[in-house]
Order: C-alpha cells, then structure tokens, then sequence
C-alpha cells in the first residue's frame, strides 16, 4: 500500500525548498574539469528539445517509456558512450540515479525505449538490446521514469550523454556498475559530452 496522496502532497509542500543538488551531478565530477560545458546536442524526438515538459507517457506515473534521444557523433574518435539519467530536484542530499548504462557502441547516435529491453543475462551482467550494458540505480530496475513527489514542484531529469575516446575496462567494474565507478573508469577517456533535461511535475488536481 502506497503513501496516501493527501500525505504525500503536504511532505511535498513541506519540503519545496529541498531541491537543486546540481553539485552532485555526474557532470560535476573531476573528470569534467577539463570540459565545464557541453560540447554535443541531445535532443528527444519523442518529447522536443531539452527543457522540454515530458509527456505523461514516459514519466513514471504513465507508461514509463523511455524517451528517444538523438545526437550527432561528436568525434570519428568515438569509441563508445556513457548515458546517466539524473534528478538533482529530489529532496535528498543528492541526486538520485534513475537509469546508468555504459559500454554504448560508438557508432550509435539514437537511443530507443526497445534498446533498453534486456536482451541476456551473463551472471549478474545483463546486457541490453541495443548492445549496452546495465548500471545500477536507485530502484534496481532497468530504468524508471520521473516521478517527483505530489506538489514538490517541476523537477528536471538530466539525460548526460558521455562520449569517450578509450573503452571503459568493464572487468574492474562490479557486475552492475556504480555511478562511482563510471565516474573513476572515464577518467582521461572523455571526448565529449552533452545533455538532454526533461521536465516533469506531478499536481494534485
């Protein structure tokens, strides 16, 4: 059984305020020293530009359909791609992960719902349909979609694209890879990056 909504939107306006962890962002770590800015577009054919409001359908109280994203290969040096989506708005110290796939082949420039599907399963590594591996996140899904508290306000869903120049050497990483070892394992390997930002708010209407 679920929180109540009448509960939930009151701890959403009690906690407003709480919100703005962007210095926990993947893209502040040391590893972006170097590259403050982003230096590629991201955009969602399925939901429009980035700073987009996102259709119900991908959110986590729709259908929770991830949202396609396109860009243009920064590099012929490309080699693979890093993908961390983020919500630096959730009133806790900082922010969560809600998806973390690494090991994105090079020359891949489209990002599909289907390419999520889990294709196999080797041990504990699962391995996606679009030729990826799995991360871990906060619920120990696949990926779950935005969905903020009750009244918390619009919260902003950071979709950063990581593009590298070197592959990341997966046998040093847990079976599930951490944020904290994504972050570690790009050191020195960055190419490129950019982002694409989602946003959502849930009103009690």
């Amino acid at each position: 059984m679920g929180i109540p909504n009448s509960v939930e939107y009151c701890l959403g306006r009690l906690l407003i305020n709480q919100k703005g962890r962007n210095k926990g962002l993947f893209f502040k770590i040391p590893a972006f020293a170097s590259m403050p800015e982003p230096t590629f577009t991201v955009t969602s054919p399925d939901c429009g530009p980035s700073n987009s409001h996102m259709k119900e359908e991908y959110t986590g109280v729709g259908k929770d359909r991830f949202p396609e994203l396109a860009w243009q290969k920064p590099s012929p040096d490309v080699v693979e791609y890093v993908l961390i989506i983020e919500d630096p708005d959730a009133p806790l110290p900082m922010p969560i992960t809600h998806g973390l796939f690494y090991a994105i082949p090079g020359d891949k420039t489209l990002i599909t719902h289907d390419d999520i599907s889990v294709h196999k399963v080797v041990g504990k590594e699962k391995h996606l349909k679009g030729g990826f591996r799995l991360g871990k996140n906060i619920l120990g899904s696949v990926y779950g979609g935005p969905k903020p508290p009750l009244g918390h306000g619009v919260h902003r869903y950071y979709y950063t694209l990581v593009a590298l120049e070197e592959p990341l050497d997966t046998s040093k990483m847990s079976a599930l890879a951490t944020k904290k070892e994504i972050a570690e394992a790009i050191e020195g390997k960055m190419i490129g990056w950019g982002h694409w930002v989602g946003l959502f708010e849930r009103k009690w209407e």
